[in-house]
């Protein structure tokens, strides 16, 4: 009896283990050939190792595959009793959400990244003309650092739009303010702005150290909106050839945009809304965590003054630098068509994203039902663009998808639905103080305004003396006149104008 009780016990361990494997086994057949990240637990449900993968498949499966030759590998296998995964639209997204599961959880198995030491940082250094350098160390030193950057790739390419189009001095030269000298070879390759020479003043280069930490910091579209006023201001001062310089700086900076993760995945995520994005991504079968989201509202009074609004959430929160306002163009001023409206709208925004001038999202909130949803389907559809849409109803919260003729109703305090509702309270928001000040603006308007040859200013001497529209149409030309530059010619249009 005392030798069957070792072979009972191998027995009952292989049969647990046969169980596990047929578990492991029905996992692995369900994992895409696409990037994410996948976490491993034990048998108490305690993540023991996350790790990255290009293809999510190749490479868990490989663990299985055959036996490793070090023991720690080894010790991992054995303790799998599951594996999850989490979707992400780019191996360098991967990355990133690699990086922040294992600072959160600190597996056991995971030993680089506990200390964050694996990845380089941007650094600016605290000088009065600050350098850029590229460190895996981060001090207390009063310089600015910037990351950690887990892609290579990533930094080689951030790296090379700054030395193009953001370059700062690479010297170490002292400088002295107010003394010239002969500029650097550095300079000459239009690889600095001539800092060590005098060429530049200290308020002028710290400007263009604002724009380098907009740039490594993921801030793509508050430095666009710098740049666009520059270039704004340079076309105006007929400095066409620097605003040209610009523009060209506008397109290189989106282009790159496109290419990198969203900003917003540089900042710490905290555990509720990991749990929001993957419900999001469980209930409509997403196959990204839907990190930028979009939301569309239409806004008018009785047809008049009609805008078409688009908010952006990124990780869950409001990112204001990306919202957009549409005027609407297809209708005519007091006609009221509320889908037609959605159509432009939805149309006009996704057509800046296929010219690479906004970033994609990965999931669109449509305010309204299955009316409002087939319009904005219709638009994507005539561009020939893809994004996963839903619409939100906002009196029973029922939410309308493409694939199902059925609402779906959730929940009042699932987190899916509070998140869409945060979305919808927002476009609403946006939408209704984009049409006030609009209607605003318009009611500011003075009929004065729409006669040729009246400028706002003489507009504002006629209505400062006069007091209003209606009081100059009841005047005379003699009367109009006693205004200095205004002739018999002028005051005859002006009446004219005033009194149609």
């Amino acid at each position: 009896m005392m030798s069957l009780l070792p072979c009972a016990g191998l027995a009952n361990c292989s049969y647990n283990s046969l169980i596990m494997k047929e578990k492991i086994s029905a996992i692995l057949k369900t994992l895409p050939e696409r990037p994410g990240v996948y976490l491993m637990r034990d048998i108490n449900g305690t993540i023991i190792y996350v790790g990255k993968a290009k293809k999510l498949k190749r490479r868990v499966s490989s663990y299985f595959r055959h036996q490793h030759a070090s023991p720690r590998l080894r010790k991992l296998v054995q303790l799998i009793e599951d594996i999850s995964t989490i979707r992400t639209e780019t191996e360098a997204e991967a990355l990133i959400v690699e990086a922040k599961l294992i600072r959160r959880y600190s597996p056991f198995f995971n030993v680089d990244l506990k200390m964050n030491d694996r990845y380089p940082y941007v650094k600016i250094t605290n000088e009065d003309y600050p350098r850029i350098e590229i460190t895996r160390r981060k001090c207390d030193d009063g310089a600015v650092y910037l990351g950690p950057f887990v892609d290579a790739g990533n930094i080689r390419n951030l790296m090379r739009l700054a030395e193009r189009y953001f370059p700062l001095r690479v010297c170490r030269s002292k400088i002295v303010p107010g003394k010239k000298s002969r500029p650097c070879v550095e300079y000459s390759l239009g690889h600095s702005m001539g800092a060590c020479a005098g060429l530049c003043s200290q308020s002028e280069y710290r400007e263009r150290v604002a724009d380098i930490i907009l740039l490594f910091g993921g801030k793509q579209p508050e430095l666009v909106e710098r740049l666009r006023e520059r270039m704004n201001q340079s076309a105006k001062r007929l400095e066409f050839e620097k605003a040209a310089r610009y523009r060209d700086t506008i397109r290189a900076v989106w282009r790159l945009s496109r290419q990198k993760i969203s900003s917003a995945l540089q900042e710490d995520l905290d555990n509720e809304t990991w749990k929001v994005l993957h419900r999001v991504q469980e209930l409509f079968g997403l196959e990204v965590l839907a990190w930028r989201i979009d939301a569309f509202d239409i806004s008018h009074t009785g047809g008049h003054d009609t805008y078409g609004c688009c908010v952006v959430f990124e990780q869950g929160r409001p990112s204001p630098n990306l919202y957009r306002r549409f005027k609407i163009r297809s209708l005519a001023d007091g006609e009221i068509d509320d889908f037609a409206a959605m159509y432009e709208t939805v149309k006009r925004r996704y057509r800046h994203v296929m010219d690479d001038t906004e970033p994609a999202p990965q999931l669109a909130v449509i305010d309204g039902g299955p009316g409002q949803l087939d319009y904005a389907l219709r638009a994507v559809r005539d561009l020939g663009y893809d994004v996963p849409m839903i619409a939100l109803a906002e009196r029973e919260e029922l939410i309308f998808t493409p694939s199902s003729n059925e609402p779906l109703r959730l929940g009042r305090d699932d987190p899916a639905l509070q998140l869409f509702q945060r979305l919808r309270d927002e476009v609403h928001r946006y939408a209704i103080t984009t049409h006030r000040n609009a209607r605003g603006k318009w009611m500011r308007h003075s009929r004065l305004d729409d006669i040729p040859g009246i400028g706002r200013k003489k507009a504002a001497e006629l209505l400062v003396k006069f007091g209003s529209a209606k009081r100059i149409a009841e005047l005379s030309v003699e009367e109009l006149m006693t205004v200095k530059g205004i002739g018999r010619v002028m005051a005859g249009k002006i009446l004219e104008g005033l009194r149609k």
